[in-house]
Protein backbone atom coordinates (compact mmCIF):
# COMPACT_ATOMS: atom_id res chain seq x y z
CA UNK A 1 0.00 0.00 0.00
CA UNK A 2 1.10 3.43 -1.20
CA UNK A 3 -0.22 6.82 0.21
CA UNK A 4 0.59 9.84 -1.77
CA UNK A 5 0.02 13.57 -0.12
CA UNK A 6 -0.07 16.35 -3.25
CA UNK A 7 0.71 20.21 -2.16
CA UNK A 8 1.92 23.52 -3.77
CA UNK A 9 -0.99 24.02 -5.41
CA UNK A 10 -2.50 27.65 -5.60
CA UNK A 11 -3.46 30.68 -8.40
CA UNK A 12 -0.69 32.00 -10.38
CA UNK A 13 -0.33 34.51 -13.25
CA UNK A 14 0.27 33.16 -16.63
CA UNK A 15 3.54 33.24 -17.11
CA UNK A 16 4.62 32.87 -14.07
CA UNK A 17 5.85 29.25 -12.14
CA UNK A 18 4.67 27.10 -9.94
CA UNK A 19 6.11 24.08 -8.18
CA UNK A 20 4.38 21.06 -7.29
CA UNK A 21 5.25 18.50 -4.57
CA UNK A 22 3.69 14.72 -3.98
CA UNK A 23 5.13 12.54 -0.46
CA UNK A 24 4.94 9.12 -0.86
CA UNK A 25 4.71 6.70 2.31
CA UNK A 26 4.48 2.76 2.68
CA UNK A 27 5.28 0.40 0.42
CA UNK A 28 7.17 2.56 -1.51
CA UNK A 29 9.67 0.46 -3.15
CA UNK A 30 6.87 -1.42 -5.25
CA UNK A 31 6.46 1.45 -7.38
CA UNK A 32 7.61 1.00 -10.77
CA UNK A 33 6.17 5.02 -11.97
CA UNK A 34 5.36 7.73 -10.69
CA UNK A 35 3.70 10.45 -12.68
CA UNK A 36 1.29 13.54 -12.77
CA UNK A 37 -1.80 14.06 -14.01
CA UNK A 38 -4.26 16.64 -14.31
CA UNK A 39 -8.26 17.02 -14.73
CA UNK A 40 -10.10 20.50 -15.83
CA UNK A 41 -13.81 20.13 -15.13
CA UNK A 42 -15.90 18.41 -18.29
CA UNK A 43 -12.36 17.40 -19.40
CA UNK A 44 -11.12 13.68 -18.80
CA UNK A 45 -7.65 13.16 -17.16
CA UNK A 46 -4.54 13.69 -18.91
CA UNK A 47 -1.20 11.73 -18.37
CA UNK A 48 1.30 15.37 -17.52
CA UNK A 49 4.64 13.43 -16.78
CA UNK A 50 5.90 10.61 -15.96
CA UNK A 51 9.03 9.57 -14.66
CA UNK A 52 10.16 5.79 -14.87
CA UNK A 53 13.45 3.54 -14.43
CA UNK A 54 14.32 4.63 -11.11
CA UNK A 55 14.21 8.08 -11.82
CA UNK A 56 16.33 7.62 -14.70
CA UNK A 57 13.83 8.08 -17.27
CA UNK A 58 10.84 10.87 -17.98
CA UNK A 59 8.49 11.45 -20.60
CA UNK A 60 6.04 14.27 -21.16
CA UNK A 61 2.53 15.45 -22.43
CA UNK A 62 2.94 17.50 -25.96
CA UNK A 63 1.46 20.58 -24.20
CA UNK A 64 3.94 20.70 -21.09
CA UNK A 65 6.94 19.63 -23.18
CA UNK A 66 9.90 21.94 -22.90
CA UNK A 67 7.65 23.92 -19.56
CA UNK A 68 7.06 21.40 -16.82
CA UNK A 69 9.86 18.93 -15.29
CA UNK A 70 9.08 16.04 -13.44
CA UNK A 71 11.83 15.08 -11.24
CA UNK A 72 11.85 12.32 -7.55
CA UNK A 73 13.99 12.11 -4.90
CA UNK A 74 15.96 9.79 -2.60
CA UNK A 75 12.53 9.47 -0.57
CA UNK A 76 10.68 8.57 -3.50
CA UNK A 77 8.77 12.10 -3.07
CA UNK A 78 7.88 13.77 -6.73
CA UNK A 79 8.25 17.04 -8.21
CA UNK A 80 6.61 19.32 -10.97
CA UNK A 81 8.49 22.00 -11.86
CA UNK A 82 5.86 24.25 -14.19
CA UNK A 83 7.11 27.01 -16.08
CA UNK A 84 5.54 29.62 -18.70
CA UNK A 85 2.16 28.54 -17.03
CA UNK A 86 -0.60 29.34 -19.31
CA UNK A 87 -4.47 29.62 -18.47
CA UNK A 88 -5.08 26.26 -19.90
CA UNK A 89 -3.35 24.56 -17.46
CA UNK A 90 -5.57 25.41 -15.08
CA UNK A 91 -6.80 22.09 -13.46
CA UNK A 92 -6.77 20.09 -10.52
CA UNK A 93 -3.61 18.15 -10.70
CA UNK A 94 -2.71 14.28 -9.34
CA UNK A 95 -0.10 12.64 -8.15
CA UNK A 96 -0.03 8.95 -9.03
CA UNK A 97 2.13 5.48 -8.81
CA UNK A 98 1.83 2.36 -10.18
CA UNK A 99 3.04 -1.11 -9.08
CA UNK A 100 3.43 -2.51 -12.56
CA UNK A 101 3.74 -1.11 -16.24
CA UNK A 102 1.24 1.99 -16.26
CA UNK A 103 0.27 2.25 -19.63
CA UNK A 104 -1.21 -1.31 -19.44
CA UNK A 105 -2.84 -1.81 -16.34
CA UNK A 106 -2.71 2.26 -15.15
CA UNK A 107 -2.18 3.89 -11.84
CA UNK A 108 -2.49 1.73 -8.40
CA UNK A 109 -2.50 4.80 -6.03
CA UNK A 110 -3.69 8.53 -6.32
CA UNK A 111 -3.52 11.41 -4.31
CA UNK A 112 -6.37 13.54 -3.49
CA UNK A 113 -5.51 16.62 -5.86
CA UNK A 114 -4.02 19.69 -5.89
CA UNK A 115 -5.59 22.72 -7.76
CA UNK A 116 -4.07 24.68 -9.82
CA UNK A 117 -5.37 28.13 -11.31
CA UNK A 118 -3.58 30.11 -14.05
CA UNK A 119 -4.88 33.69 -14.21
CA UNK A 120 -4.65 35.92 -17.49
Amino acid sequence: QVQLVESGGGLVQAGGSLRLSCAASGSIFSISAMAWYRQAPGKQRELVAVVTDGGKTTDYADSVKGRFTISRDNNWSVYLQMNSLRVEDTAVYYCAAARGYYRVFGMDYWGKGSLVTVSS
